[in-house]
């Protein structure tokens, strides 16, 4: 039997932290990089006889990310206690949800090469606080209890994953949808955004599951594809010398590429999840939930591939994430009543193509055409934008910038040949940014050799 008779089964969660000012339960910063302690009070600390305080600003964040993901939001949510003891948990227990979550269901979008969306459905989407930091060095272990309290949201995916790869395009997608809705920085490196993937394998044709194994703490892209890649074959090669796989949690090696055992995997019930007795249910009213608003970042990309062609899927995706996010949490562009159509981004990627603009000149295009709706056409025109791709036009620049730069032409005809960027960097200060680099490279090119 080989590799290819087995089929990957693959369902991801998700800690994201959320941009709240203060922590869930006090009024404690969550500001990151303070030094170790310092941004902790009795309650974060689990002190006896201190009381939490539900944070709204967190409780509207998960809000915003069910309705981004069509969730179905709870009008009654409750709090449980996890009960688990490490050094970073203090009180013994972390303050979740577990039978009765805020969000369930729904799905996230994740664009296809194609230029198509796949919608893969998740299970739950719940609120809970973070416990804090172990910090292990060579003179011993210390623990930093600063992130302590901080909000996050879980968001549970179903084991609907059937590679690596996609595991880690859902993850981009993600990432980039919740960076969208202003609730998570998406970063990895600060452990703002953390993700432990459930694996297991079966062969193929079967519908029962097979006993999955859980991958803690992965901190980059590339690390979910290795250690989930690792898994895969490392479970398949168990199977196939007739061993069984362990339920247990595992952690990624980076350096060695490979996934070693943590601890044998819990059930629900070994956490000994109860109601919280210190916080009522959470009751979210119609009205509360009909007043958070949530950009619908995700249909203009799928409007601006319409009228761009599938092919720009990817540029239309770096757009949304990019210019169109940063005036949405600027709050200086309102996605349910635009000036621009998307048909009109469309046209600033043909006239790039084209060659009438630069990547430099069609960014300032992109940016005018987002903030009031005028035509690119018309932008180009006003602002003296066109591109200069003629090449006798360009050609008396050339021999100008040649001309001054004796020393980087010696050193380019010695061989130095990485220099012809820096001749193209010169003209295009010349050209104010209108000059084509394509033609530019060509003409430096015949004229130094």
């Amino acid at each position: 039997m080989s590799i290819h008779d087995w089929e990957p089964v693959i369902g991801l969660e998700v800690h994201a932290q959320l941009l709240t000012r203060s922590k869930i339960f006090c009024s404690c910063s969550t500001a990151f990089g303070a030094p170790p302690n310092s941004l902790v009070c009795p309650v974060c600390l689990g002190l006896p006889g201190a009381l939490p305080a539900l944070n709204r600003s967190a409780v509207e964040m998960a809000i915003k990310a069910g309705k981004a993901f069509g969730s179905a939001i709870a009008e009654r949510s409750i709090w449980a206690r996890k009960n688990y003891f490490y050094p970073d948990l203090p009180k013994g227990y972390q303050i979740s949800q577990y039978e009765l979550p805020i969000c369930k269901g729904g799905a996230v979008p994740v664009p296809q090469p194609d230029g198509s969306v796949r919608k893969v459905p998740l299970t739950r989407i719940h609120l809970e606080e973070d416990a804090g930091k172990n910090v292990h060095g060579a003179a011993g272990s210390q623990v930093d209890l600063n992130r302590s309290g901080v909000p996050l949201v879980e968001i549970v995916g179903e084991p609907e994953l059937r590679s690596a790869e996609e595991a880690s395009e859902y993850l981009k997608a993600l990432r980039l949808s919740l960076m969208y809705l202003g609730i998570n920085d998406g970063n990895l490196e600060e452990g703002s955004f953390r993700c432990d993937a459930n694996v297991s394998v079966r062969r193929k044709g079967t519908q029962k599951f097979g006993t999955r194994v859980e991958l803690k703490n992965i901190n980059s892209f590339r690390f979910v594809r290795q250690a989930i890649e690792h898994e895969i074959e490392r479970q398949i090669a168990a199977y196939e010398r007739g061993e069984k796989v362990v339920q247990e949690t595992r952690l990624f090696d980076n350096e060695k590429g490979e996934t070693r055992p943590m601890r044998t995997k819990e059930e629900a019930n070994d956490y000994r999840y109860f109601p919280e007795p210190d916080l009522p249910p959470l009751v979210v009213s119609r009205e509360w939930v009909a007043k958070v608003q949530v950009p619908r970042l995700v249909e203009l990309h799928a409007r601006i591939v319409e009228a761009a062609g599938p092919e720009a899927a990817r540029r239309a995706a770096n757009v949304v994430t990019g210019e169109v996010a940063r005036l949405v949490n600027e709050g200086a562009l309102d996605l349910s009543s635009p000036r621009f159509q998307p048909a009109q981004i469309a046209e600033v990627f043909r006239l790039q193509d084209a060659g009438t603009l630069s990547s430099t000149a069609a960014k300032d295009v992109l940016a005018e055409v987002l903030r009031t709706g005028k035509p690119p056409a018309q932008i180009v025109q006003e602002k003296g934008l066109s591109q200069v791709s003629d090449e006798s036009a360009l050609e008396a620049v050339v021999d100008a910038v040649i001309a001054r730069s004796s020393a980087e032409v010696e050193k380019y005809k010695s061989g130095k040949k990485n220099l012809l960027g820096f001749f193209v960097g010169q003209a295009m200060k010349d050209l104010k940014g209108k000059g084509n680099p394509g033609v530019l490279n060509t003409l430096f090119k015949k004229r130094l050799e």
